[in-house]
């Protein structure tokens, strides 16, 4: 079987991260997409076309990264005209049945195996996957007949319009009628998409592929943490620590830790897991840290430096302070005393700003995402929910209450 994955987007609302596809983003020493590859190959679908947007370096990116024993082939949306026109680039390349995938799915081999399942049982044309979920109205969210059966994908409904509660995740089934539904469309825009599903569906033979779990999608930065949490709970994350590391004198280790080659844990650190410490990492003199914690390569801290749930991307550097529920670019540099909160003082879930629009998290606990070569100098500080675009110098004493554009300096006031 073959597979359609779409990562042509401009990843836009994943802002400040987005300097280059979101898929691209690393956790347990791998980009995101990586896991969703090797989940499709553990179930056998190894000829795989990937849709990448024109300035996308997703292609360069695989040749080094792609050890799973598949065929990659990628071709280019020229432009952001959504997912249809996306999947109409690979008509040429699907000479049967297919499956079309979103880049962020790290638990695909368990989705795949499902629909595949479902296709062959059903004799299916059309399979939907769908997930229960409490808040529904930010995606396609399916409508069912008196008898239960899937019928219309309703995109985007309004607020106490939804048809259910069950809405779409990004992996489907169809067969290369699909392209014939597409181009037979009367007006193409950007959700044609559900148009041309819609049409199958109604002439088709639909199935349905329900799980109870709550799937991780990835619209915005704080998505990584969820992701995080499917992928330290899979096989893919081992209780291991390199031949090749150090650990030092009275370091405590709890739960299950995953350390690199090279890494060097310093005296008197204490790690609590789930934790993921990449190839080369430098954990400084009594550092506290605290999982869900992934720790990218080349990663150092000074001594005392507190982390906690946070995901940190390669090469950075921190001297001392505490960084809560944090999301960190890469190479970016933390001097002395930088402190996140991470926390209300009315315990309400953190807003932010994404896009220009007031955005719920739905998080207790959300401290700072910056993007990537930032620098802060000593005794920064953050609080809530702020987001610190790429190439920013934030200066000494300096506490942070709203967003920092890209390559923006602030400096302190006397």
């Amino acid at each position: 079987m073959q597979a359609v994955i779409i990562a042509a987007g401009e990843s836009s609302r994943f802002w400040p991260l987005n300097n280059k596809h979101k898929s691209q983003f690393s956790l347990l020493g791998r980009p995101i997409l990586y896991w969703t590859l090797k989940g499709l190959a553990e179930n056998g679908v190894k000829d795989i076309v990937i849709v990448q947007s024109a300035k996308s370096s997703l292609s360069e990116m695989m040749k080094k990264e792609n050890d799973l024993n598949i065929k990659l082939r990628f071709v280019v949306q020229k432009e952001p005209l959504g997912t249809g026109n996306a999947l109409w680039q690979t008509r040429e390349l699907m000479k049967g049945s297919f499956l079309v995938v979103w880049p962020n799915k790290v638990n695909s081999g368990t989705l795949v195996k499902q629909v595949k399942e479902a296709a062959e049982k059903e004799h299916a044309d059309v399979v939907l996957v769908g997930a229960s979920s409490a808040e529904v109205a930010d995606y396609g969210v399916i409508r069912f007949d008196g008898n239960g059966k899937p019928v219309e994908i309703i995109e985007n409904p309004s607020k106490g319009e939804e048809p259910s509660n069950t809405r779409l995740l990004g992996l489907r089934y169809i067969t290369p009628d699909f392209f014939t539904y597409y181009e037979q469309l009367g007006a193409h825009h950007e959700a044609d998409y559900v148009d041309a599903t819609n049409q199958m569906i109604k002439e088709k033979r639909t199935a349905l592929v329900q799980t109870n779990h709550e799937e991780p999608t990835l619209k915005y930065p704080w998505d990584a943490f969820p992701l995080l949490g499917a992928l330290m709970n899979s096989s893919n994350f081992a209780n291991s620590i390199d031949k090749t590391a150090k650990i030092g004198k009275n370091v405590v280790i709890e739960g299950k830790v995953m350390i690199g080659r090279n890494a060097v844990i310093k005296d008197g650190t204490m790690l609590r897991g789930p934790i993921y410490i990449g190839d080369n990492c430098e954990i400084g003199y009594h550092n506290v840290l605290r999982g869900p914690l992934n720790m990218e390569h080349d990663v150092k801290t000074g001594a005392f430096m507190e982390l906690k749930h946070s995901i940190i991307q390669q090469g950075t550097h921190f001297h001392s302070g505490y960084a809560g529920d944090s999301i960190i670019g890469e190479r970016c540099r933390f001097a002395a005393g930088f402190i996140t909160a991470n926390r209300r003082f009315d315990r309400q879930p953190v807003r932010t700003i994404v896009k220009g629009v007031k955005t719920e998290t739905r998080l207790e606990a959300f401290g700072i995402v910056v993007g990537n070569g930032s620098i802060f100098g000593i005794l920064a500080s953050s609080m809530p929910g702020v987001m610190v675009g790429s190439g920013c110098q934030i200066g000494p004493g300096v506490m942070l209450s709203k967003n920092v554009a890209d390559g923006e300096g602030l400096m302190k006031k006397e």
